[in-house]
């Protein structure tokens, strides 16, 4: 299988990956995030892994966007990342317990 090659690929990307990979806990990752990203952008990602996991769960567009007040929009860009994406969200979805939450 060939090396996934991501179209963000830089050495200033690569030095944000590696600032989240050195991130040991749950309080660690609330201290950066919040520290890197507006309380909107936290939001805005936090609602798209929500929207992922309803989809996931195969919920409807309505339940989804009555739930998380997303946008249709973004549930379709989420559904779209799922269906035609490079995995990512499945490859998390694999290593944590997200059935049930």
């Amino acid at each position: 299988m060939a090396e996934f090659e991501s179209k963000l690929k830089s050495d200033e990307m690569d030095f944000l990956f590696d600032a989240v990979l050195s991130l040991k806990n749950k309080e660690e990752c609330y201290r950066f995030f919040e520290d890197i990203c507006t309380i909107n952008e936290i939001y805005a990602l936090k609602q798209r892994l929500q929207v992922a996991r309803m989809l996931m769960q195969k919920k409807t567009y309505l339940d989804i966007a009555s739930t998380t007040g997303a946008s249709t929009a973004t549930i379709s860009r989420v559904n779209r990342a799922l269906n035609y994406g490079n995995n990512g969200y499945k490859m998390v979805f694999e290593r944590i317990d997200w059935k049930d939450k």
